[in-house]
């Protein structure tokens, strides 16, 4: 039974969301109902923490991902793009600078 609840809760999309202090608090209550040893229920504190990180991480690469498609299909300009930019405009106005036949470009 512990090993169900276990893994249904590793395989939950919410969990990498939660906060440290709400994984702490629910895996209390599994280790209660399903009268786990103190042991087990810190291992499984340690282990659906670490899930939790996995999966927080994994969800921001995912929604980065997403934002960044959105982006490129609103064909909206990058950073980099701007950037790249403004340094072609830098080498354009010190091209159309004032020489040394004090010329005036206006």
């Amino acid at each position: 039974m512990f090993d169900l609840i276990r893994k249904t809760l590793l395989t939950g999309v919410g969990l990498g969301v939660m906060t440290k202090e709400k994984v702490e608090e629910l895996a209390g209550e599994l280790s209660r109902r399903a009268q786990l040893t103190q042991k087990e229920g810190k291992d499984l504190v340690e282990e659906l923490l670490k899930e939790s990180d996995r999966a927080a991480v994994a969800l921001r690469a995912g929604v980065s991902d997403a934002v960044r498609a959105t982006l490129e299909k609103m064909d909206v300009a990058t950073k980099r793009d701007i950037d790249a930019l403004g340094e072609r405009l830098t080498r354009v106005e010190e091209q159309m600078s004032p020489g040394d036949d004090g010329a005036q470009v206006e």
